[in-house]
C-alpha cells in the first residue's frame, strides 16, 4: 500500500508530537526488535523509530529494513528517526 503525498503530508504531521518507541541500537535489526515493532504498531498505527548510527544513509536504510520486515510503510527519514505506518487491522 503506497501512500498518497496527501496522506504522508497528514501522518507527518500526527507524528510530530510522538516519541520513539523503538530504538534500533548497536545490535541492530534483531527478530525481537521486528516483533516489538509490529507489537507497537498493532497498538499504535504509526510510530517513531530512533535509529544508532553515525552515517544518515546507514540510518536510512535500517529504518527501510525494518518497514520492509514489520510490513509497513515508512512516512518519512528526519535525521536518525523514521516514522513508521501500518493501518490497524479491523476486527470483525
Amino acid at each position: 500500500m503506497a501512500l498518497s503525498s496527501k496522506e504522508r503530508k497528514e501522518l507527518k504531521a500526527r507524528a510530530h508530537h510522538l516519541k520513539p518507541v523503538i530504538r534500533i541500537g548497536q545490535k541492530g535489526i534483531t527478530e525481537n526488535l521486528v516483533l516489538e515493532t509490529e507489537q507497537a504498531l498493532d497498538t499504535h498505527e504509526l510510530i517513531k523509530v530512533h535509529i544508532a548510527g553515525e552515517n544518515g544513509s546507514e540510518c536510512k536504510a535500517s529504518g527501510l529494513e525494518l518497514a520492509r520486515q514489520s510490513h509497513a510503510e515508512v512516512v518519512d527519514h528526519i535525521g536518525k528517526t523514521t516514522i513508521l505506518y501500518r493501518k490497524q487491522q479491523t476486527q470483525s
